[in-house]
């Protein structure tokens, strides 16, 4: 908000985390999206979430003299996707051609399962255009905290501590204390390479119950978020959904079904889309892993009920 005037673009890859819109259209901005493409053997087999793939030539096209920023999102959520370096690169070289700034947002940087690379460490350049959105909620697993933090060069900075002042002045000053102690003791303890083998212990534990019952799924190379492609998984005709419900796609019926009849929680992912390429998410079911291990082996056990519903 501190850099978007009326009819500034910005360009968003698709899905994406929704809180991003407001904060562009509030100031007056406009929304150019850029769809992440699915694998197109998602319904058959599972594989890595590196094969959600960016189209180059469709980012391209979005880049025009209107154009003031972009923002990424690795590792992502809902697709657990790593932008690999030579993406990052390919990326970094359009927003220097078109001196767009760049806006990072890297705040599941500790959870990674692939070599993880920040766009901002790959020039120079890329540096000075680069502004890095980080999270002390969810590296210490306190997102209700509401720390964050930002790093980039001092004349980005600027102008959203101009904006940042005006809008919520600072977070509470215990918590900005607490969440600087642990990043002191973090690596002393080390903290970040323990979290990073609990987390992909609990998400190989937790997706052997997609192996289990034959349902493809994208292998998260970051984050706590696996993507389930459910398509096999078929809906009892004349199920009565709520009038809430009843209209919207697939993911959400999905999502209201699950809650109702096996008690097991699960978020649409057509939520991260835009109504033009929603239909591109309704197969897919969003699962956090972020949980006690025995409530993950519980919500194991209730998944087996799909069996029943499967072809």
């Amino acid at each position: 908000m501190g850099f978007i005037e009326p009819g500034d673009e910005v360009i968003i890859f698709e899905p994406f985390f929704d809180q991003y819109l407001s904060n562009i259209e509030m100031p007056g901005g406009t929304i150019k999206y850029v769809p992440m493409h699915p694998p197109a053997d998602g319904a058959e087999r599972t594989s890595s979430a590196a094969n959600w793939t960016i189209d180059f030539d469709e980012l391209e096209k979005a880049f025009n003299p209107k154009t003031k920023m972009i923002v990424l999102n690795s590792p992502h959520n809902p697709v657990g996707k790593v932008l690999n370096k030579e993406e990052l690169i390919r990326i970094g070289d359009l927003c220097l051609k078109h001196k767009v700034i760049i806006l990072s947002d890297e705040v599941y940087d500790r959870l990674y399962y692939v070599p993880f690379t920040r766009i901002a460490t790959l020039s120079p350049e890329l540096a000075k255009i680069t502004l890095t959105v980080g999270s002390a909620g969810k590296n210490f697993y306190a997102t209700g905290w509401r720390v964050g933090y930002l790093i980039g060069p001092p004349e980005l900075i600027k102008y959203v501590a101009a904006a940042h002042t005006r809008i919520c002045y600072s977070s509470v000053s215990p918590l900005q204390e607490a969440a600087a102690i642990g990043f002191e003791q973090a690596d002393k303890v080390g903290f970040w390479d323990q979290q990073i083998t609990e987390m992909k212990g609990k998400m190989d534990r937790f997706c052997q119950i997609f192996d289990e019952l034959g349902i493809p799924y994208s292998v998260p190379e970051g984050g706590y978020f696996v993507l389930a492609n459910l398509s096999k998984v078929k809906l009892p005709e004349g199920y009565k959904f709520p009038d809430h419900v009843r209209d919207r796609l697939r993911d959400f019926k999905m999502s209201w079904f699950l809650i109702m009849e096996l008690g097991v929680a699960a978020i649409p992912p057509s939520e991260f889309y835009t109504d033009e390429r929603a239909h591109l998410a309704e197969d897919w079911m969003r699962f956090a892993v972020c949980k006690n291990d025995d409530v993950l082996e519980d919500a194991k056990d209730r998944l087996r009920g799909l069996k029943k519903y499967m072809t």
